[in-house]
């Protein structure tokens, strides 16, 4: 297989193969950044051995580039805490608060509770699996037998109770 039969693939197939990285690693620059990478490791390994499916081994180079950068950068923040020790994690001064912050947190904290209460169960559901677990909007959407339209509209709702007690307590 010659290095421009290989060009005219990589070309043909460029838009393609850079929404799919932009997918997997959701950032536009690092999945350019992958694209060359795998334009190089199949022009190196064109150079060391013959390739019979060009099309599909270049999207799995670019699928294994981009594992990889997940990988490393899931290994990479997971280390960035665990490589400092515990002591000098815990000796980290946090931002000072006030008595009066605290007890207008502590506020806030409770007025929230009261009227997070009054929603429905539905609701209820939805607020925590979204705000809580960190649920998409499709996956609740999933788990509840509901619509995408349902959650969002309930999700507004519910942010809009959430300000609304917010900017009373404020106004107090």
């Amino acid at each position: 297989m010659s290095q421009s039969r290989f060009n005219h693939v990589f070309i043909a197939q460029r838009v393609s193969l850079l929404r799919t990285l932009e997918r997997m690693v959701n950032n536009h620059s690092t999945a350019e950044d992958l694209l060359q990478e795998t334009y190089l490791r199949v022009t190196r390994a064109l150079g060391e051995r013959s390739i019979d499916h060009l099309e599909p081994f270049v999207f799995q180079t670019a699928r294994n580039l981009a594992l990889d950068h997940l990988r490393a950068r899931r290994i990479q923040s997971r280390t960035m805490l665990d490589d400092v020790p515990p002591d000098v994690v815990e000796s980290i001064a946090a931002p000072a608060s006030s008595a009066e912050d605290a007890a207008h947190a502590e506020r806030l904290l409770e007025r929230l509770n009261v009227s997070l209460g009054e929603l429905s169960a539905r609701q209820q559901q939805i607020f925590i699996l979204s705000r809580l677990h960190g649920h998409s909007y499709l996956e609740i959407s999933e788990k509840l037998g509901v619509s995408l339209s349902t959650v969002q509209k309930e999700l507004k709702l519910i942010m809009a109770i959430c300000i609304g007690v917010a900017e009373r307590l404020n106004g107090d």
